[in-house]
């Protein structure tokens, strides 16, 4: 009686089965994208990249270089200035203008959000009614927005002027004392707040109105059904669904306040007396408003905006992870 030993067979299911061999495990029989297709995408990504190394990534180290060095007129063109590491940290920081600049900095970004946050939702909710005229009167909302920034402040230094200023004429009329607004240390950092508030406002009405077209109507008429008035309906309703937007409002409002120059160089140059000077205006004043510049302090005073600004936008992008995490 023969007994024959059955092998086992090494072969995989698929081939047992007729079915194609499976890949090897070494990955080798991956299918592959296509070279042609790689291509495409470095193509479609290579104008982005470039555009994002010549006009962000150059200038931010062409700064940090300046603010680590001695740089002169003349070292500027040449090239050739010595390394000074935070020595024009330490010149900034003793510099008396430092703390009234971080002062006004403070202030003047703050006072602004604040305002131009609050009537930009106020407006918006307004707005949101969609009673006759509201698409024109919205429209009209966004001219001090589409005004070159040059133009906007021109305007608000003629409105704000001592002499013939339109704002004096109507409290000269109400029976008050002419404000020195523009030349009084008193009213300098006043004046600028009020006319960059002016210019803001438009921003935070057209994305807070957006936001406020993706809340379902269904949600305040069974509100109302339960009895709940106009404040409970905003407070319980509007205000809290509007969290995400509203906080990418007040992210690009910071960083875009931290960095306001032009208004108040064209109404006040900083002063009088250094009472509405930020460091924006600061840094510039700095670099290039003197006859003898000074590049090293002036790009450190830029690069601790760029640091508040990069603050900023980390808390709001970690404060974005823990909420959509829980």
């Amino acid at each position: 009686m023969n007994h024959t030993t059955q092998l086992p067979d090494h072969r995989s299911d698929g081939v047992r089965k007729g079915g194609a061999a499976a890949p090897p495990p070494d990955g080798s029989g991956t299918r592959r994208r296509p070279a042609s297709t790689q291509w495409a995408a470095w193509g479609f990504l290579a104008p982005v990249t470039l555009y994002l190394a010549l006009f962000y990534a150059y200038p931010l180290y062409r700064n940090l270089d300046l603010s680590l060095r001695n740089y002169t007129v003349r070292s500027f063109v040449q090239g050739n200035a010595p390394f000074t590491g935070l020595d024009n940290y330490r010149k900034i920081l003793d510099d008396p203008t430092f703390a009234p600049a971080l002062l006004h900095t403070v202030v003047f970004t703050a006072v602004c959000l604040i305002f131009q946050y609050a009537i930009g939702l106020a407006l918006a909710v307004f707005f949101h009614q969609n009673f006759r005229l509201s698409a024109t009167l919205r429209a009209l909302f966004l001219v001090p927005w589409l005004l070159p920034l040059i133009v906007s402040a021109s305007t608000w230094s003629w409105m704000l002027n001592s002499d013939s200023g339109i704002v004096n004429a109507l409290l000269s009329g109400l029976g008050f004392d002419a404000v020195n607004w523009l030349t009084s240390p008193s009213w300098s950092l006043t004046s600028v707040i009020i006319a960059n508030i002016w210019i803001g406002v438009p921003f935070n009405l057209v994305v807070l109105y957006s936001g406020l077209q993706s809340i379902p109507t269904s949600l305040y008429e069974a509100a109302a059904i339960d009895g709940a008035n106009a404040w409970q309906r905003f407070w319980r309703i509007t205000f809290p669904l509007l969290r995400p937007v509203s906080a990418i409002t007040l992210l690009l409002g910071l960083i875009y306040t931290l960095k306001v120059f032009d208004i108040i160089w064209i109404m006040t140059k900083g002063g009088p007396a250094d009472s509405s000077t930020t460091f924006a205006t600061w840094s510039y004043q700095l670099g290039f408003g003197n006859l003898l510049p000074a590049f090293g302090p002036g790009a450190a005073v830029g690069n601790l905006l760029v640091v508040a600004a990069l603050v900023f936008g980390l808390v709001y992008v970690r404060a974005q992870r823990k909420q959509a995490l829980s």
